[in-house]
Parts: structure tokens; sequence; C-alpha cells
């Protein structure tokens, strides 16, 4: 397994956030992590990302991930939070360099390879065009596209990206996950996403997870995890469930 979570306790400021979390994520999947608000998603995807401390164990291509020195982990997972921090004054391309640091040597300089690398991204994601414009001059759907540059820039097997869709329009969600599903089957990368759109994880991801109050109440395909008597009961919410052409569940709101 790629990613490998087991038996996951978190805190966070002495109150229990996750509890009890195992999970495994395939080599080339795709992993939702859903629930409602204040379930514990962020957090784990941050655990994951080695960025919090924990019980219990977490591998990331069978290698543990708290023993692990920054810049060794930091070719191994890549993780786009779900607000970053973009400096206003910076290029679009120095902020895509910015993935190649666990490449750099200390008090060294990037080469023509990390360059190349980041040139590269850009162009799959049809950013070349904005390469000089400062980040504080992009739109929403531009913004979420260079986070997502910074992390293919890595180059690592496991993209962690929390809610890459947030502040996108209906059209720029499908067409964001859209791309990523197409890098991540021409790269090969594993993906782990949280999505607040249950619809759009249950068309895109290959399994659900769905935590609740901090511990997993279902782990599989979606169309075992997104019954309308688990939406009911986690998100509050009345839902008709049918199956799509592709087999996927497909979601629509009904008044109680």
């Amino acid at each position: 397994m790629t990613v490998s979570v087991r038996s996951l306790d978190v805190l966070r400021d002495g109150r229990p956030v996750l509890s009890s979390v195992s999970l495994e994520v395939p080599a080339g999947s795709w992993l939702a992590v859903i629930g409602p608000n204040g379930a514990g998603k962020s957090t784990l995807l941050q655990t994951i990302a080695g960025l919090l401390p924990c019980s219990g164990d977490v591998a990331i291509m069978d290698a543990p991930v708290r023993p692990l020195r920054p810049r060794r982990r930091a070719r191994l997972v890549a993780y786009a939070p779900q607000n970053p921090v973009l400096p206003g004054e910076m290029t679009v391309f120095d902020y895509t360099l910015l993935g190649r640091s666990p490449y750099i040597p200390y008090l060294g300089r990037e080469s023509v390879h990390d360059r190349s690398v980041a040139a590269e991204v850009l162009e799959r994601l049809d950013l070349t065009g904005l390469a000089a414009r400062l980040l504080g001059h992009l739109s929403g759907g531009e913004r979420q596209r260079v986070v997502l540059a910074r992390a293919l820039a890595q180059q690592t097997p496991v993209l962690l990206l929390d809610e890459p869709t947030t502040a996108l329009d209906l059209g720029h969600q499908q067409q964001a996950l859209e791309l990523l599903d197409r890098l991540r089957l021409a790269d090969g990368l594993t993906v782990v996403t949280t999505l607040h759109d249950l619809s759009l994880a249950g068309q895109y991801a290959d399994s659900l997870l769905l935590l609740s109050g901090g511990r997993v109440m279902a782990h599989g395909p979606a169309s075992s995890v997104l019954t309308s008597e688990m939406v009911a009961e986690h998100f509050g919410a009345h839902v008709d469930i049918t199956c799509g052409p592709d087999g996927r569940p497909q979601l629509s709101l009904v008044r109680p």
C-alpha cells in the first residue's frame, strides 16, 4: 500500500480529534475523505503529511512518516492545504519552483533541471502564459491550479489535497477534478483529497472514507458509503440516490 494508517489518534489542544483511524490507499488510486464539518478531515491529511504529532502508525511507501527528515518526507508526499498562504508579490513560476525545495542543496540554488520541471508542470496545467504574473493578481481558479502546480513540482508519488475545489464554481470544480484525474492516471499518482461535495466525491474517487466525530464510519466504494441512511445520519440531509450509467451513485436533495 502506498499510504497506510494504523490505529491513529490525534489530540489538538488536549482534545481528541481523531480516534482509532485506520486506512490503506493502494498505489495509483484516489481516496476521498468526506464527513461533516469538524469531523477531522483536514487533521487526517496533515497527520499523514507528518505535520502533526500523533499516536499510531503512518507510513508512505512502507516508510514510517514520523522518523523521516523533512526533506526526505517532502520527496514522498506533497501536501496542499485548504487555504494556502500565497505571497502576493511572488510570481507563478517562482511559487511553483518552491516545490523543488526538497531537491535543492542547503545554501544552494535551483538547477537547470529544477527550472525545467517547474516549466513543464506549468505547461501541463496550462499556466505557462501566467508564469510571470504575480500571485496577487490571479483569479480563484488560477490560484487553485498554481497550488496544484507547486505540489506536482515536488514529483512525489503521493498527493494530499485538502478541498482542492474550495471557492470554485461548479464548472471550475469539474475542470479541476478532471485535470487531477488525468494527471493521476498519467503519472500513476496516489491521491488523497478531502471533498465536501458528496456528489463530486462519488463521481471521481475510487473509494471514500467517511469520518464523523473523528472516527471512521464507513470506508469503501462510493456505492457502499453514499447511502441515504449514511447521509441522513452523519450530514443531516435527505437525499435521493440513483445509480448513474457508470455505476457510480448520483445524489439529489429531497425535501423531508
